[in-house]
């Protein structure tokens, strides 16, 4: 059996000993699976990724789950780079691991299991100190860093002094909503998946938005454009957003549902921020 360790939030740890580890991670060709790193003998390169996850936020801080996979089990490695062009290898999990453990620096390696992790194959569950590995690419300091929207991690320490000195081409407010609505009317019915994605990305970048004229999207023929709906109303203020993801919440295909449990997840963890904030 082959040890890897997967990162993730304290707060998944009851669903994750209950049910497992859920297959919401995107992987090269779109499949859906859980992203995990071989144990090593060396602790640092086995929790590589905690510096990297830890800047996007987690509740109750990142912690290592470890698993048994059968050595049999078919799962895909190589660099984070890789998956762009589709390069990582399909390979046996056992094999996953010696290649990995014979690399003279293993930092930005990743293995990918195209599946949900059963309760059974978890090993255990532990705290991990949340200052071990490398942020943004390895060996990135002294490297000038990206501050497009893609990149940047709001909130972040020094990210607005670092926006401001470094200021990028896609920087500054989205579109206006009348000019993302053009955008949207200009697509057809029921609209071209690609030009509706690019407004909805656009419309995801709001606090508030005009749901009503969006609220047809839920219909779509397309799982891509209702899963960048809910993406793009998830942190909106607008009335009406819950029972748009109540709607979305029972759509046929899996990747729309997940969104919604995600875009729930992070809503209720903002009012429980905000409720701890105002006591």
């Amino acid at each position: 059996m082959a040890m890897f360790v997967h990162l993730t939030s304290a707060a998944h740890a009851p669903r994750i000993r209950r049910c497992g580890i859920r297959a919401v991670s995107h992987g090269q060709d779109g499949a859906r699976g859980v992203y995990c790193f071989p144990v090593l003998p060396s602790y640092t390169l086995t929790h590589q990724w905690l510096r990297e996850l830890a800047r996007f936020g987690s509740r109750g801080g990142l912690i290592a789950v470890h698993l048994r996979l059968d050595d049999t089990q078919d799962v895909l490695v190589g660099r984070y780079a890789d998956r762009a062009g589709n390069a990582q290898a399909g390979v046996a999990a056992s094999e996953a691991v010696r290649r990995i453990a014979a690399l003279e620096d293993p930092r930005g390696w990743e293995v990918f299991v195209p599946r949900a992790i059963r309760p059974r194959e978890i090993h255990r569950l532990r705290t991990a100190p949340q200052v071990t590995g490398w942020r943004y690419v390895p060996d990135a300091h002294g490297v000038r860093p990206c501050t497009c929207f893609g990149c940047q991690v709001r909130g972040g320490w020094g990210a607005r002094r670092l926006r401001e000195r470094l200021p990028h081409p896609l920087d500054g407010p989205p579109p206006p909503a009348r000019i993302l609505l053009a955008q949207v009317a200009a697509a057809g019915d029921p609209g071209d998946p690609a030009v509706l994605r690019q407004a909805l990305h656009g419309f995801a970048r709001r606090r508030r938005g005009p749901l009503a004229e969006l609220g047809r999207l839920a219909g779509h023929p397309d799982a891509g454009v209702r899963e960048d709906l809910v993406r793009a109303v998830a942190r909106w203020s607008t009335p009406g957003v819950g029972n748009l993801l109540d709607t979305l919440a029972g759509d046929p295909h899996p990747d729309v549902r997940e969104a919604v449990q995600a875009a729930r997840e992070a809503r209720e963890a903002r009012e429980a921020q905000k409720a701890r904030a105002a006591h």
